[in-house]
């Protein structure tokens, strides 16, 4: 084995270790759910604009749906955290992100320029995310499996 090798297989067991730790695994899951996390409590301080968001969007009822969202972003955040049906909550936000990114994020409706290119942005932004959810609960329902 040349030292090159050597020093390359230290790295990645060290890396790999790191990455296994159950620690690493929870701030990668909060991250994840950062935005779910965040939202809600900015909604709860500041329920009128919740309400006035949800009309923005044409939900109706506004307040319903406020608290609905409220509810559910926190709850499925928690099973993700939480480990508890994990793959459950993950294909719920995953489900979520997708159905609000095109409620919110139509760029295909704006003019070009500066909003349209940000819309575009975020969208595909919230593709990706919806996609790491995906991998969580296909994760989680892998090693069920076994």
């Amino acid at each position: 084995m040349t030292d090159q090798t050597h020093i390359t297989h230290q790295l990645k067991a060290g890396l790999g270790r790191t990455l296994a730790a159950p620690v690493t695994r929870t701030v990668a899951l909060l991250a994840l759910c950062a935005a779910y996390i965040q939202g809600p409590f900015t909604k709860i301080f500041d329920l009128s604009g919740a309400i006035a968001e949800m009309e923005h969007f044409g939900l109706h009822p506004a307040a319903f749906f406020a608290v609905a969202v409220i509810a559910f972003e926190l709850t499925a955040s928690a099973m993700v955290v939480s480990g508890f049906l994990r793959w459950l909550g993950a294909l719920a936000l995953a489900a979520f992100t997708l159905l609000a990114t095109f409620i919110a994020l139509r760029f295909w409706e704006i003019p070009p320029g500066m909003e349209r290119m940000m819309a575009t942005n975020a969208f595909f932004e919230h593709l990706g995310l919806a996609g790491a959810f995906v991998i969580v609960a296909t994760i989680d329902i892998a090693k069920g499996a076994k």
